[in-house]
């Protein structure tokens, strides 16, 4: 007897559908896969059958063939051992058939017959949705992140007796619900908080602007002066994830693994922070079944790259092209994938080989040879790409022992939700490929049309074009910071004041 079961697949970071055909019947007592499986999925017979036995489930005795269409795409993983549980139930008789046809379901068996947490489940239930099915059918621990997804309805099950009796009409299962609208209503309170940073006025003020318009930004300074701690205080400042953000960021961390159990969303903007160490497919993305990397984990949020010079040369080269366009694509021979990668790049550098090259109360030993070659590991074209460069110099003892806190972050956010909603204002009737959420974001068609310095501001920028020999895409990023520094000082033109704090932040771009 045949029976079809629907499963789901991903590629990139969109899932296509699968359909699963089993058919029992007389002949040699043999399990045959076909339609591309990779060794997990040729694997699962016997997983599944196991499974079956230990349900308290016949199996067939004679050859049973069973079919994943399209059959021109690479299965991969356990997703499909419980459809194809459910497909050889279907194929005896045990459920009917045309049951089947309401709902997509997937789930790796254990050989005790529970259903164990799989990836990818976001991304498959959307798709059940397009396809127009009634529900989806998931282990239990993956059914929040499904159950976000509106309009379909989700079932969860713990082992393959239940997902077998709710389709039979034997048993019933709750559609599990969750409610989105509770998730996002509030701003999420963060334990770090930049009133624990004592000092670095300018840093934080860098980090602010950076902030505000979606800048990326590289820190430079000597050892323990706090980059490390401004950076991951970043987090508390940044504007809360809308819906549709949260269900791009989840997707992908769905597809990763990295969704934490029973977690139906995640709720705030990503912090990546990967080792120096990380090659460059760890960091973009790859493998022989593409999966994505570090800059896509961070789609959304932030990726902190501490001691910048330590990565590897071509690690660093990599994250060119990401940070210019936003995406990252993965080319195999069977396949080319895409996965998103918005995020704010935060650098932390020491200022040379020792550290100590800025430090007042430190002498640095570094020949001026030494450190030109430690600063020329960062080539050119990825400075340029960096909107923001500060100096976070060493803070005097007056400084640390001063009983005053910083300043909390909450009103730091303010100001940078702000100049956000200015941003979001002014950009809305934007059109292009790609959707323009803040300052950073724009072409240079834009920032021509929105970057118009006054006469003042306009000649001081060309005088600092003249001194320090700025690029093209250097000016095109003065331009950006200083429209954000606009935007948080509430003014529509872009002054001479403004243009001079954004030429502040490009210490790089100047001679030692």
């Amino acid at each position: 007897m045949l029976s079809k079961v629907y499963s789901g697949a991903v590629q990139g970071v969109e899932a296509f559908a699968v359909e699963i055909e089993v058919n029992a019947g007389h002949g040699d007592p043999q399990v045959v896969t076909v339609g591309l499986p990779d060794a997990a999925v040729k694997e699962s017979k016997d997983r599944v059958y196991t499974a079956l036995t230990n349900s308290g489930f016949m199996t067939p005795m004679g050859r049973t063939t069973i079919n994943l269409a399209p059959a021109d795409i690479k299965k991969e993983g356990p997703v499909y051992d419980l459809p194809i549980a459910i497909g050889i139930l279907a194929a005896q008789g045990e459920i009917t058939a045309e049951t089947l046809e309401d709902y997509v379901m997937l789930g790796e068996l254990a050989l005790s017959g529970e259903v164990r947490r799989v990836k990818g489940v976001l991304p498959v239930a959307l798709k059940a949705r397009e396809m127009g099915k009634l529900g989806v059918i998931v282990p239990a621990v993956n059914a929040e992140e499904a159950a976000v997804v509106d309009g379909i309805e989700v079932f969860p099950v713990q082992n393959l007796r239940e997902a077998a009796d709710f389709l039979a009409g034997t048993h019933n299962i709750s559609p599990c619900v969750v409610d989105v609208d509770s998730v996002f209503g509030a701003l999420l309170e963060h334990e770090a908080d930049y009133v624990d940073v004592k000092g670095q006025e300018q840093a934080r003020r860098a980090i602010e602007v950076a902030v505000a318009g979606g800048h990326n930004i590289l820190m430079v300074g000597p050892p323990g002066t706090g980059k490390t701690m401004l950076a991951k205080r970043i987090s508390s400042i940044l504007p809360p994830l809308s819906l549709e953000e949260a269900l791009e960021v989840t997707k992908i961390h769905s597809i990763a693994g990295t969704l934490p159990v029973h977690a139906a969303l995640v709720e705030h903007r990503p912090f990546r922070s990967p080792h120096h160490t990380i090659s460059d497919a760890g960091l973009l993305g790859g493998g022989a079944h593409p999966v994505p990397g570090e800059v896509s984990l961070a789609h959304r949020g932030v990726l902190f790259l501490d001691e910048l010079p330590e990565f590897h040369r071509n690690v660093l080269e990599v994250l060119r092209q990401p940070l210019e366009d936003g995406i990252v694509t993965i080319s195999r021979a069977a396949t080319t994938v895409t996965f998103p990668c918005e995020f704010m790049l935060v650098a932390a550098m020491n200022p040379c080989p020792c550290g100590y090259y800025s430090d007042p109360s430190r002498e640095c030993r570094c020949a001026p040879r030494q450190i030109a070659k430690y600063r020329s590991k960062i080539s050119g074209p990825l400075l340029d790409r960096i909107d923001i460069h500060i100096e976070v110099p060493a803070m005097q003892y007056e400084e640390l022992s001063a009983l005053a806190p910083g300043e909390p972050s909450v009103l730091m956010r303010e100001r940078a939700l702000t100049a956000r909603g200015i941003q979001h204002q002014r950009f809305s009737a934007a059109r292009g490929k790609r959707r323009i959420h803040c300052n950073a974001d724009m072409s240079t068609k834009q920032v021509q049309q929105y970057c118009c310095p006054s006469a003042d501001a306009a000649e001081l920028l060309k005088m600092a074009i003249r001194e320090y020999h700025f690029s093209a895409r250097a000016y095109d990023r003065i331009l950006k910071v200083s429209r954000t520094i606009a935007d948080l000082d509430g003014s529509e033109q872009i002054g001479p004041q403004h243009i001079s704090e954004a030429i502040q932040y490009r210490t790089l771009d100047r001679p030692l």
